[in-house]
């Protein structure tokens, strides 16, 4: 089991997000390298999950990780924020030393 957590926020809006996409759909969250800070977290929506993913499931949403993204999100919480300058879905991220003012990049 993956030591990511999914807020009721976060789970709240994937399940409305996935409420429009085809059944099996699910959110997936990956690391890339890039990004203003270094590395940078991509959301896309998947139906197609490899045996290696792991699945973070919460209040009937879930969200899929592949193993190489795991080991760079170890410990975070997956949010989602509705603040003035707009929303999103936000990662805090305990192993980041450094972010940037977006939110999607950061620096380990």
């Amino acid at each position: 089991m993956a030591d990511i957590t999914l807020t009721d926020r976060a789970a709240k809006r994937i399940n409305e997000i996935m409420g429009s996409e085809p059944p099996g759909s699910s959110l997936r969250i990956s690391v890339n390298g890039g990004g203003c800070s270094g590395f940078s977290y991509a959301f896309d929506i998947t139906r197609s999950r490899e045996a290696q993913d792991v699945a973070i499931e919460r209040n009937g949403a879930t969200v899929i990780v592949d193993p190489v993204s795991l080991e760079y999100m170890s410990g975070s919480t997956i949010d989602f924020v509705n603040d003035l300058i707009g929303q999103s879905f936000k990662i805090e991220n305990p192993l980041a030393t450094a972010s940037c003012g977006c939110g999607t990049s950061f620096s380990l």
